[in-house]
């Protein structure tokens, strides 16, 4: 006669009802959130930026980075032309950053190198801090640039980029060099519009002085922005009454030279890669606009001096007109 077993564990409730309920917010949340990114970019998913072969950009073909990637390699282009370097520089560092940190500026790498091109303190380029401005870790990229390489122009890419790295991969620098010409052609102008990027909205309050001090940072002294007066309430509804704008002058005070257009789209991506970061709401020039939000993050064709939207924030090929406001939403 077997014994009964009065203390026998209890079968487990079954709590499938409850899984079924965690597992619907997870996809309800990441609903939400796609939702939420797809609206604040336009309806183009998630914040990124797209260059597309313009002309005179390169053979084909397009190349997409996200924001932090879009501002550096923005900067890289632009810490170029302050230097007067030659848009074939530009390319190598482009490359050479491209392979080095995939275009982000790394507080690690192997040994002690550090940033965007991955230098080394130890091997005199300058201290931690240095490197990890992304301006100064340019400069003195482009510094050794000529004096490694100084026939770097008709040196394949991959030697130029190799005299300055000294790396132990050499060869790995040249499959970047087809999406280092694209950005090049846009971040130095060489390729209008060839730029866009989508959102997110302002997620700072924009400051015109701000604006201003890292363009002078980034382009140099000569540049010389100027903030415009505020912005008229009547210019657009969605302007509050204390916007303000920063100009950038393409032609200098001689209003008698024609406007260099590769400058000015030089300026205007480079503002369009720092917007989110900056507080910009717009950026316009030569006939085109830029607006945060808007289109999918593309250059929309207005013609200049043209107010039917009762925009009149528009800009020809003299100046590059920047818009911020504080945020008002």
């Amino acid at each position: 006669m077997s014994e009964t077993h009065t203390n026998a564990p209890r079968p487990r409730r079954r709590r499938r009802p409850y899984r079924l309920a965690a597992a619907l917010l997870v996809l309800l949340g990441l609903a939400g959130y796609y939702i939420v990114q797809n609206e604040s970019t336009g309806g183009d998913g998630a914040p990124h930026c797209t260059v597309v072969a313009g002309p005179g950009g390169g053979a084909g073909g397009s190349y997409s980075m996200n924001l932090e990637q879009a501002r550096y390699a923005s900067t890289i282009a632009a810490v170029g032309s302050s230097k007067k370097m030659s848009e074939r520089a530009v390319t190598i560092a482009m490359a050479t950053a491209m392979q080095e940190s995939a275009l982000r500026n790394l507080d690690h790498g192997d040994r002690d190198s550090l940033g965007l091109f991955q230098q080394r303190p130890s091997q005199g380029w300058g201290t931690p801090a240095q490197i990890m401005d992304p301006v100064y870790s340019a400069g003195i990229f482009y510094d050794r640039l000529l004096e490694d390489a100084p026939n770097y122009e008709t040196m394949p890419l991959t030697e130029a980029a190799q005299e300055v790295q000294r790396s132990g991969f050499p060869e790995a620098y040249a499959k970047h060099e087809p999406d280092a010409i694209l950005l090049a052609a846009a971040f130095t102008g060489r390729a209008p519009g060839a730029l866009s990027c989508s959102g997110p909205l302002p997620r700072e309050t924009g400051d015109a002085e701000r604006v201003k001090a890292e363009l002078v940072k980034v382009f140099g002294t000569g540049l010389a922005p100027k903030a415009g007066p505020p912005a008229s309430p009547a210019r657009t509804a969605a302007a509050p009454p204390d916007a303000s704008e920063v100009t950038l002058s393409v032609t200098g005070k001689d209003r008698r030279v024609p406007a260099d257009l590769r400058r000015g789209w030089e300026l205007a991506n480079w503002t369009v890669a720092h917007a989110a970061e900056l507080g910009v709401q717009r950026v316009s020039y030569d006939g085109k606009a830029w607006i945060a939000g808007k289109n999918k993050g593309r250059w929309i064709d207005k013609a200049p001096g043209t107010s039917g939207d009762g925009d009149a924030r528009n800009a020809g090929p003299d100046d590059v007109r920047i818009f911020v406001a504080p945020l008002n939403r």
